[in-house]
């Protein structure tokens, strides 16, 4: 299957032109989430002796547990606008199922990134390209991380360089929007994270597998 990055940014604006003000709204929710995570982490940071210039080592954990579960509610909703756009509605961007396999994914991932960039920036890209669906893979068929990161990289063969242009042109949009006085991410947050659905299912040939919301923490 041949992947065009072109043809993923198309399908985000004109899914976005559906329900314009519902995605924009998805994405206020998200912001003021993001916000409330920072306020707390800046109050254990604040009672535990750092600051928000040197925030301690409990108010970055905090951060990074409760930015697992935005980030869970962001994939598992753009999946499900990405198959039904008219359909979805804002309960889906709380999906907190399953937390840790996704937990442990992202740290996975976001470490082989780390490193990589680390080693002349190259190898780096090289894994971001490679575990970019590994999360989506979580969500949507409740893989464990070694199966997710390794069905990413499957998913990937013969069109990683048309997908590091696709991350390339993402993130071109995503700064066109901080420069829009940050009020352009209201539109560019949504249509990079429909054309991103658009990639993993184009690449995965597989029907929608997404759960409803599910309030419970399960493994």
């Amino acid at each position: 299957m041949q992947f065009s990055p072109g043809d993923a940014i198309r399908f985000g604006w004109d899914t976005f032109k559906k329900r314009p003000w519902f995605f924009i709204g998805a994405t206020v929710i998200v912001a003021v989430a993001n916000i409330a995570v920072g306020i707390l982490s800046g109050t254990v940071d604040s009672a535990t002796g750092g600051s928000f210039d040197e925030p301690t080592l409990l108010g970055n954990l905090v951060s990074y547990l409760l930015g697992v579960l935005i980030s869970m509610g962001m994939t598992a909703f753009f999946l499900s606008a990405h198959d039904n756009p008219h359909g979805v509605d804002f309960a889906t961007l709380w999906h907190p199922n399953p937390y840790w396999k996704f937990f442990a994914t992202s740290v996975l991932a976001s470490v082989a990134v780390g490193i990589g960039l680390l080693l002349l920036i190259v190898p780096g890209l090289i894994a971001m390209v490679l575990f970019m669906f590994s999360t989506f893979l979580v969500i949507d068929r409740g893989l464990g991380p070694i199966d997710a990161l390794k069905a990413s990289m499957e998913l990937t063969k013969g069109n990683r360089w048309p997908l590091f242009g696709f991350i390339l042109l993402c993130m071109l949009i995503i700064f066109v929007g901080v420069l829009a006085l940050g009020v352009g991410l209201l539109v560019a947050v949504p249509i990079v994270g429909l054309a991103f659905a658009y990639a993993y299912r184009l690449l995965s040939g597989a029907p929608a597998q997404i759960q409803q919301p599910d309030a419970r923490l399960e493994s």
